[in-house]
């Protein structure tokens, strides 16, 4: 389930989450803004989609960079302990697009506890297709694709091509702001290393609590696969709090609790960082 927690985050953290989001990858709250507002927000501004899974709408200024990277140590229910280290790193493309690359670092496997290494790289572009709808709030999409750059025999890899497709609708409601995601991935190969399709869906919310610091709490699911591959269906519980220590800096920690599956438990930390505006 590792993997398919990374292919999540990727297609979020995003798929959500995915997507090897191995680690569900809290959100600094946003404002709801109308488009003007929007056009005109300061780019140097994060616009953190970690931790969760879920993603949210919204994208990083045309030609501005942003950093997305944490860590996360999980405990599966067999006793085996993993550390992983996701990076997702967002580009500008336009006012309504923004370039994702992906990957995780990894010090261990469920499998092998020696392993080190990196896994396959994801790219996603998302691109929001309504600002402020009646019912859809900001609605965006995320197309990715994994590829299989990572060794299978070492655990690290599928050794497939993924392709995903991320349904993204974010609201406020006050300081509360809300994330509703669905997606569904498809991969090459014969079932054996991953399923051959997989789906995700995740509910966020977060509000600030005082001054710069805030919480996030989701709930996430990965419904059951099928195939050699196959596993039983995950649903579980993500918390924690979120500090901006500048305008240009987020930070988050929290812990991951399953509610049904093969979950593992699973403590994270990391931060956004809005690097600049390319040359």
């Amino acid at each position: 389930m590792m993997i398919v927690r990374g292919i999540a985050l990727s297609i979020r953290y995003a798929l959500a989450a995915s997507v090897f989001l191995l680690p569900g990858i809290p959100h600094i709250v946003r404002a709801q803004q109308s488009e003007p507002e929007k056009q005109s927000r300061d780019p140097r501004e994060v616009q953190p989609e970690r931790p969760t899974v879920a993603t949210h709408a919204g994208t990083v200024a045309p030609n501005w960079v942003e950093l997305e990277f944490g860590g996360e140590w999980d405990r599966y229910p067999d006793g085996s302990r993993v550390l992983s280290f996701p990076a997702n790193l967002k580009i500008g493309v336009s006012s309504h697009a923004q370039l994702n690359i992906l990957a995780t670092g990894f010090r261990g496997t469920p499998s092998d506890a020696a392993v080190r290494g990196v896994g396959d790289v994801t790219f996603g572009l998302k691109y929001r297709l309504i600002d402020d709808g009646p019912v859809v709030g900001d609605f965006a999409i995320l197309p990715a694709i994994k590829l299989p750059t990572a060794p299978v025999s070492r655990g690290l890899g599928t050794g497939t091509t993924d392709f995903s497709l991320l349904l993204i609708s974010s609201h406020s409601f006050g300081p509360v702001d809300m994330d509703i995601n669905l997606g569904a991935t498809h991969r090459s190969g014969d079932g054996i290393e991953a399923p051959k399709t997989s789906s995700v869906w995740a509910v966020s919310a977060g509000a600030p609590i005082a001054g710069q610091l805030g919480w996030t709490g989701e709930i996430f699911g990965f419904p059951g696969t099928s195939g050699p591959a196959g596993a039983k269906p995950i649903v579980a519980l993500l918390t924690g709090p979120t500090y901006q220590a500048a305008k240009w800096l987020a930070m988050d920690f929290g812990f991951i609790e399953p509610l049904t599956g093969p979950q593992p438990r699973a403590l994270y930390a990391g931060l956004v960082w809005n690097i600049g505006k390319l040359p």
